[in-house]
């Protein structure tokens, strides 16, 4: 019998990227959501019996360790971008694990357990690291680049596979043999009984071994990167990958293609009566089976084949099209060559993508082909995936030298790493960043020194919405593990030209230059910075998330006879909810629409209460959704009290008042860093000021140690100086507060030495602030001004960047 949907497990709110299926009644899951769900068979089907937190960011890797006698239902083990794995015992599981390991030093992205509870993990260090009683016992040094995969073979011989390109015996912690043979990144793992095990990579093949490392055979079919395999109980392999399918396979053939309505496959896992189970990007696990009686309903299948024929496939997942030379829907009479061979027809003005189903002898659609430009394939470079590996040609003879680059970095950070790397001259720097930068379409304000990862997600980063008078690159999903879920091509370039006076008062862009001047020239620069009216906002959302994220804090507190005083009261229930619903139509993509939805005072009212009585660590995403509210539906704050209120519990949410210590708590950091993405959202184009309010603010701003802040918290809190800046060159500032104002951004610019982000956003308002001052002829006092003159040119001294001494130049032009 053919595989078919037998249950759909929904629950997690984004990519599920590991699945283990140790029994018939069990599934674990991990999820980019930073949870892993505990699932069980039920006579109504499966159903979520545990969320357990297994990680502050991405989790990248779950496994299982059988039943002992200190858990008679086992445990589950996840691993995940913040380093630590966490082992949780299933028969009564509490917010915080049972075990941490901690010894890796980044994303752990592959585990494996035994029977005896011993626990092999892999990682982006290049290590693998074996653990028995929850401590280290071998460290597996030698793979060049990230470990993908691990599989414990016995007690004493391990496997590990590499972003190298290699797979490694071990025998306790020394390599003993060496497998060679795929042509990119290894990123799977099974045991095959009798014969050694099957690994799978990048370079979309399936390949079997022996243990001695003869190589069996190979298994071709996959159309992309293969990221997960499994043996199911009668020895075939099933392998899942990006082309968005599960294949089985017998022997030396694919005997079934299972098309899924996702992106990527990212896991497979088998259960012991022969199903298989799945983990996908869209958030969903689903588990299939060869057994009729197991199958979902009539409707249900019909369901899921609908959703899979309605996909859109990029041209490039199924090869190059050209509509001319397609055949019509005759083609589809005569029957495919093999399991999973993929037809194309023309229907009109629509390509149709078709897969022959040797189980029902019969063409499924899989899709419509849509054109796919620019959404080319990730890129591996030494171990790693980036949304951009370029070629870049220094000298004609020479091979190209290769420039990896996310669109999450700092763009100066990695045209330093490439000319270091390379050995190559540092001042090549101005002109490869102007190379970055043309070949990316351009990044926002900020890019990469104030790089924010979503505490619900881990996901995405914000994007200004200053309009730079440039096309920008659209706002996207980003996976801090493989770069990012939209894959891009590998272009070609030539070496970029020396020609680059960029200079965008948004973007800070402008160039770096070899030899650093001690002071600002003394005529103003070509191109005016100032003024700059346009503030930056933070309005990305994902709703779903941070509701899901809010309901599964809430259900933690309710279940725990000690916090369940602290859970939402109904009518704080009631209040999230309408809050939620008014967000979701405002912050939709591409089209948002207006909201059916209105809130009230009342609305902040609840917000506040539950911040007053939520610890510390639970707090985000309720203080993000202020950031949300400020964003979408500044009018709720039409009365100042209530925005005074509001932004009050904020700070106290955020322990702003708390006994200030280096490093700061995790959670403090975090909840700091989104009131003052809050506060920048308070302080958006139209905003009224309150004078005696505002001059409150900066008072509460003057009391933290700026100096004790992280990179990423400088530049959020600048930007809310900033922010307010821009409102007072439309709209004069009241004396008091501009002064207030000015007092703040020169204790930045004075005391920073390290983040030139933080400390150009800053010089901004202060030019912003002159610049009105002049306008209006309020000038500034003599005090300002003397104080104001040393410290731009302290700052062009320190910052050896263009766009610091250029914007430094024009605020003394005005002061003249």
């Amino acid at each position: 019998m053919p595989y078919k949907l037998s249950a759909t497990l929904t629950q997690h709110s984004s990519d599920v990227r590991a699945v283990a299926s140790p029994t018939n009644d069990l599934v674990l899951s991990a999820s980019r959501d930073t949870t892993a769900v505990v699932w069980n068979r039920t006579s109504s089907g499966f159903t979520p019996e545990h969320t357990l937190a297994a990680g502050s960011r991405y989790v990248n890797a779950v496994t299982y360790i059988p039943p002992t006698l200190d858990a008679p239902k086992g445990y589950a083990v996840t691993g995940g971008q913040d380093t630590v794995i966490n082992i949780f015992n299933l028969a009564n599981p509490k917010a915080d694990p049972d075990f941490s390991l901690v010894g890796h030093t980044e994303n752990v992205c592959a585990l494996d357990a035994s029977a005896a509870g011993t626990i092999i993990s892999g990682s982006w260090d290049k290590t693998a690291k074996v653990w028995k009683d929850w401590k280290l016992v071998h460290e597996l040094k030698g793979h060049e680049y990230s470990v993908w995969a691990v599989l414990i073979v016995d007690e004493d011989q391990y496997l590990t596979a590499s972003a190298d390109k290699t797979i490694r015996l071990w025998q306790q912690h020394k390599s003993i043999q060496t497998f060679k043979g795929h042509t990119d990144a290894v990123r799977g793992l099974a045991i095959v009984p009798d014969i050694g095990f099957a690994s799978c990579s990048n370079d979309s093949e399936v390949r079997v071994w022996t243990l001695g490392g003869d190589l069996v055979y190979s298994l071709s079919g996959h159309t992309s990167f293969v990221y997960s395999l499994s043996v199911l109980p009668d020895g075939n392999i099933v392998s899942s990958g990006e082309d968005r399918t599960v294949r089985v396979w017998e022997g030396g053939e694919c005997t079934q293609t299972i098309v899924h309505p996702a992106i990527s496959v990212w896991a497979v896992s088998s259960m012991p009566n022969g199903d298989i189970v799945t983990g996908t990007s869209d958030g969903v696990v689903r588990v299939f089976s060869a057994s009729e009686e197991r199958w979902a309903s009539a409707e249900d299948l019909k369901e899921y084949e609908d959703k899979v024929a309605s996909q859109a496939l990029p041209a490039q997942q199924i090869g190059d099209v050209k509509k001319s030379d397609l055949p019509g829907p005759e083609a589809l009479s005569a029957p495919g060559k093999k399991p999973g061979e993929v037809k194309m027809i023309k229907k009109g003005d629509l390509v149709e993508a078709h897969q022959w189903d040797s189980a029902s002898n019969s063409w499924q659609k899989i899709g419509d082909v849509v054109d796919a430009v620019g959404q080319g394939r990730k890129q591996l470079y030494e171990g790693k995936e980036y949304d951009y590996v370029f070629d870049v040609d220094i000298q004609d003879g020479v091979p190209p030298l290769k420039l990896p680059y996310n669109v999450s970095e700092n763009p100066y950070s990695a045209a330093q790493r490439f000319l270091q790397a390379n050995e190559l001259d540092l001042t090549y720097i101005d002109q490869v960043v102007k190379f970055i930068e043309t070949n990316t379409a351009g990044v926002a304000i900020g890019t990469g020194n104030e790089e924010y990862r979503d505490p619900f997600t881990g996901a995405s980063r914000y994007r200004s919405n200053a309009n730079t008078g440039q096309n920008t690159a659209p706002s996207e999903y980003m996976d801090p593990f493989t770069g990012a879920s939209r894959y891009r091509a590998q272009p070609a370039a030539q070496a970029p030209s020396a020609n680059t006076n960029y200079s965008d008062p948004y973007t800070g862009a402008s160039r770096y230059t070899g030899t650093p001047t001690p002071a600002p020239p003394a005529a103003a620069p070509s191109q005016k910075i100032l003024p700059v009216s346009k503030s930056v906002t933070f309005k990305q959302a994902n709703v779903t998330a941070m509701q899901a994220k809010i309901q599964q804090f809430d259900d933690v507190l309710r279940q725990e006879i000690t916090t369940s005083n602290l859970a939402m009261f109904p009518e704080e229930t009631k209040a999230f909810g309408e809050i939620f619903t008014h967000l979701q139509p405002l912050t939709a993509s591409p089209l948002p629409g207006p909201s059916s939805t209105t809130l009230s005072a009342s609305h902040v009212e609840q917000i506040i209460s539950v911040l007053e009585k939520w610890p510390a660590s639970q707090r985000f995403p309720v203080i993000d959704l202020g950031r949300l509210l400020f964003g979408y539906s500044p009018s709720v704050f039409r009365d100042s009290n209530v925005k005074e209120k509001f932004i009050e519990a904020l700070f106290k949410a955020a322990e702003w008042t708390s006994p200030w210590s280096s490093p700061l708590p995790k959670a403090r950091e975090t909840n700091m860093l989104l009131l003052f993405r809050t506060l920048s959202n308070a302080f958006q184009e139209g905003t009224e000021l309150n004078s005696s309010w505002l001059v409150k603010l900066f008072e509460s701003i003057g009391e933290a140690p700026y100096t004790l802040f992280s990179k990423n918290l400088r530049v959020a809190l600048v930007t809310v100086l900033f922010n307010i800046s821009c409102l007072g060159v439309s709209s004069p500032l009241d004396a008091g507060v501009r002064d207030q104002l000015l007092l703040s951004l020169l204790g930045v610019v004075g005391a920073e030495s390290n983040d030139s982000e933080a400390a150009y956003r800053a010089l901004v308002a202060v030019g912003n602030i002159v610049y009105a001052a002049k306008q209006s002829g309020a000038a500034l006092g003599g005090d300002a001004t003397g104080q104001l003159k040393p410290l731009l040119r302290s700052a062009s001294s320190t910052f050896s960047e263009d766009r610091i001494r250029s914007i430094s130049a024009e605020i003394f032009v005005l002061l003249v």
